[in-house]
């Protein structure tokens, strides 16, 4: 049986508002198994970022029962703070040290030995592809190299589990895909990873299981493909060589319409979830008529899809929203 590295029971928070207490998370459970990546998604203000404050002990939840690399959040913190890492929604890099600084800043903080400390850093430098950097300040760096050296101070401890808050928000394509790699590497390691983002291809490349938070719960959870198959919208489109072939096709299934952005009005799309019992007895009603079609290709719905479905808010709805809520969220609860 897979350890969990999070296992969480009705956790709860709120926060005082004018009017009456502010619920931001209404009795969320989350069950985390080691080494895998399991992603946090939600609008802004579902209470994301919360829950990473409250798994991470920099807040204490109102209600729940959590366990965090085995150990008890509430009696036994000091432990949870020792295996665990934070990276956090904004670059906790001191731009004014240099990036090899920074990672013998953060060796002191662990108490390691100065010689331990050394080597560590030289490590890391090595492995985020930092070392022509190590002696420039941090302030020169580029969004990505930040976001590396982010991560780098991060693993100075070696933690079993990471949080990573949106670390890539802000990040050119080529930056973001070199964060997945060092994720991917990470947890080919053993590492465990809690991942909150509002890219939602991100979470579809990454994530081994996803959870949708909405207005403080949850609303839906599992792997990309699952969430993908609770929204309408799937087909399979059969490509043929004529108009015989495809009528052949449509009498033998019985259900379909022909493509209307096909010029050539061959290919008939079927609804289908994609799943393999679906697509083998297609082929096998086709294979029966004897109609074998030229073409086949299946398409879900994606996690944009998912998304505007069931919090009934497209992704750059809320991409754009203001964050003030939040900020403000962040501020009373660090008080």
């Amino acid at each position: 049986m897979t350890s969990l590295a999070i296992a969480a029971n009705g956790l709860r928070k709120s926060y005082p508002g004018k009017d009456g207490d502010k619920v931001v998370l209404d009795g969320i459970d989350l069950a985390v198994p080691e080494g895998t990546i399991f992603s946090l998604l939600g609008p802004n203000g579902a209470g994301k970022t919360t829950t990473v404050q409250i798994l991470s002990t920099l807040i204490r939840a109102d209600g729940g029962t959590v366990q965090v690399a085995g150990y008890d959040l509430n009696d036994q913190a000091d432990d949870v703070r020792g295996a665990i890492g934070v990276t956090g929604q904004y670059s906790a890099v001191d731009k004014l040290l240099t990036g090899e600084e920074n990672l013998l800043l953060m060796a002191d903080l662990r108490h390691l030995s100065r010689k331990e400390g050394k080597r560590k850093a030289a490590e890391l430098l090595e492995r985020f592809d930092l070392v022509d950097a190590a002696r420039k300040t941090a302030g020169t760096y580029s969004g990505g190299m930040q976001r590396r050296l982010d991560l780098a101070m991060t693993l100075v401890g070696d933690p079993r589990l990471i949080f990573l808050d949106e670390p890539t928000t802000g990040l050119d394509p080529r930056s973001r895909r070199a964060m997945y790699g060092i994720v991917r590497d990470l947890v080919a390691d053993g590492v465990t990873i809690f991942l909150t983002t509002q890219y939602l291809e991100e979470a579809d490349e990454l994530a081994d299981r996803i959870a949708l938070l909405d207005h403080g719960r949850l609303i839906a959870e599992g792997t990309a493909d699952e969430l993908k198959r609770l929204i309408p919208g799937g087909h399979v489109s059969l490509t043929f060589t004529d108009d015989d072939a495809l009528k052949n096709a449509l009498s033998a299934l019985d259900r379909g319409f022909v493509d209307p952005a096909d010029d050539d009005r061959l290919t008939l799309q079927v609804p289908s979830d994609g799943d393999v019992a679906s697509l083998r007895e297609l082929l096998a009603r086709l294979d029966t008529a004897g109609v074998e079609p030229t073409g086949l290709s299946i398409h879900t719905p994606d996690l944009d899809d998912v998304f505007l479905t069931l919090t009934g808010q497209s992704t750059d709805e809320n991409a754009a929203q203001n964050t003030t809520q939040n900020s403000d969220q962040n501020s009373e609860a660090l008080r």
